[in-house]
């Protein structure tokens, strides 16, 4: 039988590594190299390779099903929409339709979020929101504070042009493998590379300088770093005066700032912060990298501003090498971002709090009476839920119950539910707990788009026909949305997205047959004829005065600090054979085989004192509860801290659910926690 090859995009992270799929007799049967794709260049990480084990599972979901007591009944697509539509619009009928909340999926492809969150508001419901709200939520609302855009400003081949690469809060080489290759490139032609992390990581052995600071205290460097940047005349003050606002203000705050107390707030010595930033600030295109190390805190979207503003005042942005790169989690969470399935924003981050944007999409969408905003995003639907005034949930391809901090909490506010629905590829935690659920086609099942963190939106096509009666999520919002009368008529992915170009002005240029090319096209893209944008805000910032806000922030504790009663202070992190809440990677072998159980990483010091052996049972404990795991001795961390990755439902029973004022993310990185022996 002819084996033929399908170009796709890889379903895990978000830098949007281009393979080819094997395809023979119907099935996804292996994998070939796309060495000329512009992200990977050929490179997968151990996911990318081991992608065909998940999308083959023998426990995909196959058939709708609805919970009978505890029992699940397999029932057909007919009955299964029609008891979706008849719980939607009966919780709406008796609540009011800000009773439902809908989660979208950034594991989906941009057609899908967008006709999602377009059907929850044209049924007046304004809570839309995705996984950005626990991963990148300040990126979204700090950066666009600062610069305009929360989004990359630059792209990862780029890196190759930084003299000085800054990685603060990211352990790439295990999140981002394939980013790693970039930044040895880098290297490899004189960049200096400085990594801020507590943990000793893959990626701090890249370094020329590793700041072991203190978790929680990264506005304490920055700021540090920022004080030694204004003493010694480093900033650009050209750029200051011709792009920005704020300065005056940034620099009378950091006068009473000492250098001595940042080297004491943060624990790094005086002498590496200030070679830190003479290296930044001098280097003639220098690169800005974060992730959650940065954003998970209560002072998360200040985190991003303090990022930002280290990069304007030194000039550091809007060049080839120079920028701020914020590595994103899944794979599609910036297109669902950037479609609208957000609390705050309607499609293209029109603000849903403003009368504008709601009188533009009930033009566009020939409707009456949309939702303001913002609605509630999916930590206060959780709260919501728990108080009794959400009633109703839809989901999509996430699974709150192993990914939401203090996840006991988030079980007890399902439980008061009236009617979930889930959609999805696997009986999640989450799917478990549904009174629907629906199987959803995998990424390589079906058409549609994905928009990585460096804003490269790519087309696939179906490759391999659903398994069982599973459908494509397209086909299932649209026929639950004619069910409640919302006329939804899109015939393919493809219609939709004309519709995004017509309504979403940085995907304007998007068409389907440019950005079915390798590697697709970066937005903003305008028009047809624009080739797509590399580097953003080179002539000016997207704000209304074409300058950024340098933001002037100062640091905030933890939610949960030490004490004599929980001395260590946990931190949590991403491992490099698995990816978010693990229902794809748990389900993978070869990636199990590797790191198959929860475990705690503890130094020596703290292992001895506590009379803890390597490999031992032992029980965690913080404010929130607690949790059993495998012991792992490491010089990795330093007396006083520990890491607990985050892919097994034990992390987040016991992580704090403290949230950041601004985004609402809660702070997922830092909890106080005692650890004892199990007898």
């Amino acid at each position: 039988m002819a084996k033929k090859l399908c170009a796709s995009v890889c379903p895990y992270c978000a830098v949007g590594c281009g393979f080819f799929l094997e395809v023979e007799g119907g099935k996804a049967t292996g994998i070939e190299y796309m060495l000329d794709h512009p992200a990977n260049e050929g490179a997968l990480c151990p996911k990318g390779n081991a992608v065909l084990e998940f999308l083959n599972h023998e426990e995909r979901l196959r058939y709708p099903q609805k919970r009978v007591g505890d029992e699940w009944r397999r029932i057909s697509w007919d009955e299964a929409l029609d008891l979706v539509a008849q719980g939607l619009k009966r919780t709406i009928d008796v609540h009011g339709p800000g009773s439902v909340g809908f989660l979208a999926s950034s594991r989906c492809n941009n057609e899908e979020n967008y006709a999602f969150q377009k059907m929850a508001r044209l049924l007046g419901s304004p809570n839309v929101d995705n996984c950005a709200r626990l991963c990148h939520s300040p990126t979204v609302v700090g950066l666009g504070a600062v610069l305009g855009t929360g989004a990359m400003t630059n792209n990862l081949a780029d890196l190759e042009n930084s003299g000085c690469i800054f990685a603060i809060g990211t352990n790439f080489t295990e999140a981002h493998p394939v980013v790693s290759r970039w930044v040895q490139k880098a290297r490899d032609l004189g960049a200096f590379v400085i990594v801020a992390d507590p943990r000793i990581t893959s990626t701090s052995w890249m370094a020329d300088i590793h700041l072991r600071l203190k978790p929680a205290s990264d506005i304490d460097l920055l700021r540090g770093m920022m004080k030694v940047i204004i003493d010694e005349g480093l900033e650009d003050r050209d750029f200051i005066t011709e792009r920005t606002v704020g300065f005056e203000d940034l620099k009378k705050s950091l006068q009473d700032y000492s250098l001595e107390e940042a080297a004491k707030l943060t624990g790094i010595p005086a002498s590496d912060i200030i070679r830190a930033a003479r290296a930044y600030a001098r280097s003639p295109a220098s690169a800005l990298l974060y992730s959650m190390g940065i954003t998970q805190h209560v002072c998360g979207t200040d985190n991003v501003k303090a990022c930002a503003t280290l990069s304007l005042i030194c000039g550091q942005i809007g060049r080839p090498g120079a920028g701020v790169w914020p590595m994103r989690g899944q794979n599609n969470v910036q297109g669902t971002c950037d479609m609208g399935a957000m609390a705050e924003f309607y499609p293209g981050y029109r603000k849903a709090s403003d009368p504008k944007s709601v009188e533009f999409f009930e033009g566009a969408w020939k409707a009456s009476n949309l939702p303001d905003g913002p609605g509630l995003t999916s930590t206060e639907m959780t709260e919501a839920a728990l108080e009794g005034s959400l009633k109703a949930m839809y989901i999509i391809g996430e699974d709150p119950i192993i990914c939401d901090a203090n996840l006991r909490k988030t079980k007890r506010a399902f439980e008061k539910l009236d009617f979930l629905v889930v959609q999805e590829i696997f009986m999640t935690a989450t799917a478990q707990m549904a009174d629907v659920v629906l199987p959803a086609a995998a990424w390589a099942e079906k058409d549609g788009s994905y928009t990585s963190m460096e804003r490269r939106v790519q087309w696939i096509d179906q490759a391999v026909p659903a398994i069982g009666d599973a459908k494509e999520g397209l086909w299932i919002i649209n026929q639950i949305a004619r069910r409640l009368g919302l006329g939804f008529d899109y015939a393919n992915a493809s219609e939709v997205l004309q519709e995004i170009n017509r309504l979403v002005p940085i995907y304007k240029g998007m068409t389907k047959g440019r950005i079915s090319v390798i590697g697709g096209l970066r937005w903003p893209s305008p028009d047809e004829m624009h080739p797509g944008t590399p580097i953003l805000h080179q002539g000016g910032f997207s704000t209304p005065d074409g300058r950024a806000r340098i933001a002037t922030v100062e640091n905030k504790p933890p939610a949960l600090v030490t004490s004599p009663e929980f001395p260590i202070l946990l931190m949590t992190g991403r491992i490099v054979v698995h990816y978010n809440s693990g229902s794809m990677t748990r389900r993978s072998p070869s990636l199990l085989e590797r790191d198959p159980d929860l475990y705690i990483e503890i130094s020596p010091e703290d292992a001895s004192q506590m009379s803890i052996l390597e490999g031992e049972m032992v029980n965690v404990e913080t404010r929130n509860g607690k949790t059993d795991c495998k012991v792992r001795i490491t010089d990795k961390v330093k007396p006083g801290m520990a890491f607990m990755p985050f892919h097994w439902q034990g992390t987040n029973i016991i992580t704090s659910d403290a949230l950041d004022p601004i985004s609402k993310i809660p702070e997922y990185k830092v909890a106080a926690c005692r650890i004892e022996a199990l007898p």
